[in-house]
């Protein structure tokens, strides 16, 4: 695959949504929801903070996660563990490591405190690569780690080029075929998770969240049916996880 700018317009330019393709999501979900059995789930970004902490949850619950890592050194965390891995690289062509899996979630990011080059190559072309080999493979189900205020058109902010990234990424998937899922997590903490969060299409006051919660959140949201094509903001809150996505 071709190192320079990625024509994100090429990639799907033809997409269309309509009214049609969402009634028909609805119907597909509602009728799997529950029934997917045990999934095998690729974790993008598994050896990041808030991966690993993802493919834990996946482990400790109803689905097997695969961890795809950069580089051969970041293996063995996740051997220990019992955890399945595929080496790859989101510059490079991904239908390696999807093959046999049901499901991704996509956890990988430059961090917001990266110069914008990085931030184009992972969080919005590398997110847009990925979403294009999940639909060429045929997988449905994917979940996007997101951040609030992403907006593809995002000035004044100190971090806009992450913001932009972010919001850039998020609209080519919801232009996707795929059955989607936006997680937008305020800023993320290192603290203990409470398992309890607020979620809303838009929160408008800033706050934090902790990686463990955001990990859980983004763990019940593969077959959760209110959470089938819902993009949401995410913070620190005090109404269990599972209660609160039943209210999107």
């Amino acid at each position: 695959m071709p190192s320079g700018p990625l024509n994100i317009t090429a990639l799907h330019g033809a997409l269309r949504w309509t009214a049609a393709h969402h009634a028909s999501y609805e119907f597909l979900f509602t009728v799997h929801a529950g029934k997917w059995g045990t999934m095998r789930v690729l974790v993008i970004g598994a050896n990041g903070k808030t991966g690993r902490i993802i493919v834990d949850r996946l482990r400790e619950g109803a689905h097997d996660p695969v961890a795809m890592v950069r580089s051969e050194a970041q293996i063995q965390r996740f051997a220990d563990r019992g955890v399945d891995t595929v080496l790859a690289d989101l510059e490079e062509p991904l239908d390696p490591a999807l093959e046999g899996c049901d499901a991704v979630i996509f956890a990988a990011g430059s961090g917001s405190s990266t110069g914008p080059d990085k931030t184009l190559s992972v969080d919005r072309d590398g997110a847009v690569r990925s979403i294009a080999a999940v639909e060429e493979v045929g997988i449905q189900r994917y979940i996007m780690l997101s951040a609030m205020r992403a907006d593809p058109e995002s000035e004044g902010d100190p971090i806009s080029h992450y913001l932009r990234a972010k919001g850039i990424a998020d609209e080519h998937l919801i232009r996707s075929d795929l059955d989607w899922t936006i997680v937008r997590p305020g800023r993320l903490t290192d603290e203990p998770g409470t398992g309890r969060v607020r979620v809303a299409p838009r929160i408008e006051t800033s706050g934090s969240v902790t990686r463990s919660d955001t990990a859980a959140v983004l763990v019940a949201a593969l077959d959760h049916p209110s959470a089938s094509r819902r993009r949401f903001d995410l913070l620190e809150g005090d109404i269990p996880i599972a209660t609160a996505l039943d209210g999107l």
